[in-house]
């Protein structure tokens, strides 16, 4: 798993990493590199620093670091330096910050770049378990349009990943039939692609868009690929909320993520409102850090709240 990033960092970094012990590496969910600091690892609960004195992440580490990152193509790699971060073989996403160019109020790039935060991307089967019973509408024997609600690091996506794995092989165990999926993998994350092959376990019936954006991705899919449900990570742009809504004009169910604490936290958000307005979700999971990430704080029905009214 960390095999493909190791090769992304100097030999310093490499030794740290490779000294942790194995369970540790199997937890770890951070690595944060910054000028003139010592390494930190972070794991669910605490972080751990390189204790070697001598060593300090360097300005030429940065550099090696971002010419790993862009295969030595800056120029090819402006666009990932304007977004703030780059998503690696197997899904890992690298955040970057440092000094930012503007052109007309707009950041257009970083340079320097002086920090990186790579997050580590991993695969668990049986993250979404306990969620699919919220999710599946037994009656209709369809699945509900749901949203996955949760700070950074509670494990949305990869709760929402196990949905994806779910839906579309079908669970004998809770008599959930496999469903054709469509995945619009705008950051490469849930899908982890290389070359537009998932890497992760997803089953037969997914067919995937990886690196579009989310708005165009969910039409392209329902013209094209006809899925029963359409996943997505991360929504929160208005052009988002419309192809959300044609979406279930379509009959196409959906389920995604979005970043907040709460329902109510996030029905504050303006591009939310017509989505709660218009009952774009029947259901609404709010995921926690504790005990464990993807851990289920509580699940909402907006339709029986006062947020509808």
């Amino acid at each position: 798993m960390l095999r493909d990033l190791l090769r992304l960092f100097p030999q310093p970094v490499q030794s740290f990493i490779e000294s942790l012990r194995t369970a540790e590496l199997e937890e770890l969910e951070e690595i944060r590199l910054r000028v003139g600091q010592p390494v930190e690892c972070l794991f669910a609960s605490r972080s751990v620093y390189s204790t070697n004195p001598l060593y300090r992440f360097s300005v030429a580490d940065a550099s090696y670091v971002l010419n790993q990152l862009s295969q030595y193509s800056l120029y090819a790699f402006e666009e990932e330096l304007q977004k703030g971060y780059i998503t690696v073989a197997g899904g890992h996403r690298v955040g970057l910050a440092g000094k930012t160019v503007l052109e007309n109020g707009a950041v257009q790039t970083i340079r320097p770049v002086s920090s990186f935060n790579v997050r580590i991307a991993r695969q668990k089967i049986g993250a979404a378990e306990k969620v699919i019973d919220k999710l599946y509408d037994r009656q209709t024997r369809s699945w509900q349009n749901a949203l996955l609600i949760g700070p950074p690091q509670t494990g949305k996506t990869t709760v929402l990943r196990d949905v994806a794995r779910i839906v579309s092989t079908g669970s004998k165990k809770n008599h959930i039939p496999s469903c054709k999926v469509g995945i619009v993998d705008e950051r490469s994350e849930i899908a982890g692609c290389v070359a537009g092959v998932p890497q992760h376990e997803l089953g037969v019936r997914v067919d995937v868009l990886d690196g579009c954006p989310k708005a165009e991705g969910m039409m392209m899919l329902i013209r094209s690929m006809s899925p029963d449900v359409l996943i997505v990570d991360e929504i929160g742009r208005e052009e988002d909320v419309k192809a959300i809504l044609e979406a279930r004009h379509a009959g196409v169910s959906l389920i995604a993520t979005a970043h907040g604490h709460t329902l109510e936290d996030v029905a504050k958000r303006p591009v939310f409102k017509g989505l709660f307005e218009q009952e774009a979700f029947t259901c609404v999971i709010e995921l926690g850090k504790s005990p464990h990430p993807g851990s289920i704080k509580r699940v909402r029905r907006p339709q029986q709240t006062r947020i509808m009214r």
